[in-house]
């Protein structure tokens, strides 16, 4: 199905938000954007919506399967407020979030569907899931020079660092971090302060009142958080080629930046268990 806007969307498509969970896919260049929906397909989203430019070409096939809205992703406060519209137009269901060249990634993904897995998540308690940006790189820049090589995929193994997030007064904020970590922690230098942190509330469940910020956290405290008060919860991964195309693209860094690969590099295997081991996603209580 397409949709001539948000607005059309919202109008005559509202049975793509009857029932989630829902991916929300914005693309913002025509980079892995065929990629990018097949694998949220894969995962068993009830809906995937991708919000592109009328321009951008999609195979027919591919369109029979997705609900396409034509959009223009940029600036970037484009997308937050297209999801704080959707959130309101359909409370109640679990949603999901992410650019084009990325890729979510859970426990045990390859056996299991991402509705199993905010099912285990709702019988805890829980309305909103903890996700880890996790920075794709090609291992050769000269070979593709955009950074992004989805078959020659590397990530960091090391490096990875939470700190303690603290509200307006100073103080420290109960079961919440700042992350930080892979290509945005390396090369810092080319990265604006407030776009190093590796932490988003990727899936969540949308309800009425419920805000997403520019910083990718809520106006609700509670959906910030990376586990409840009593135990672990899991975490999930976006696997994002976005950082190592902005770095190339960007005519103020690519010069600086001849290679990603460092001696932590190592190649991405596109497997929950690669994650699980290096610490990046969390089973919590779900086995």
């Amino acid at each position: 199905m397409q949709y001539d806007s948000l607005d059309d969307f919202l109008t005559s498509g509202k049975s793509a938000l009857a029932k989630g969970p829902v991916a929300l896919i914005f693309v913002e260049d025509n980079v892995e954007v065929d990629s990018t929906l097949r694998h949220h397909l894969h995962l068993g989203f009830k809906s995937v919506i991708a919000c592109m430019p009328q321009d951008f070409a999609l195979g027919s096939e591919l369109s029979e399967r997705i609900h396409r809205v034509t959009l223009t992703c940029v600036p970037s406060t484009v997308a937050f407020d297209t999801i704080n519209k959707i959130i309101q137009a359909a409370p109640g269901i679990w949603m999901y979030y992410c650019y084009n060249a990325e890729y979510l990634f859970f426990p045990f993904c390859e056996t299991r569907t991402v509705g199993e897995l905010l099912a285990f998540h709702t019988e805890e308690r829980r309305d909103a899931m903890l996700s880890h940006v996790v920075d794709l790189y090609a291992d050769d820049l000269n070979t593709f020079p955009n950074g992004v090589a989805p078959d020659h995929a590397m990530l960091d193994s090391t490096g990875y660092y939470a700190h303690t997030r603290h509200d307006a007064e100073g103080h420290p904020v109960e079961r919440q971090l700042d992350m930080s970590g892979g290509l945005r922690w390396r090369f810092e230098d080319h990265i604006p302060y407030e776009r190093r942190r590796i932490d988003r509330i990727a899936l969540f469940k949308s309800r009425k009142g419920l805000e997403l910020r520019p910083d990718h956290t809520f106006n609700e405290p509670e959906y910030n958080t990376y586990a409840c008060p009593w135990h672990h919860n899991m975490t999930a991964a976006v696997c994002s080629f976005r950082a190592a195309k902005a770095l190339k693209t960007n005519a103020g860094s690519t010069f600086d930046i001849p290679s990603f690969c460092w001696h932590n590099s190592v190649p991405f295997q596109w497997k929950s268990g690669q994650l699980l081991d290096l610490g990046l996603i969390e089973s919590g209580q779900w086995f």
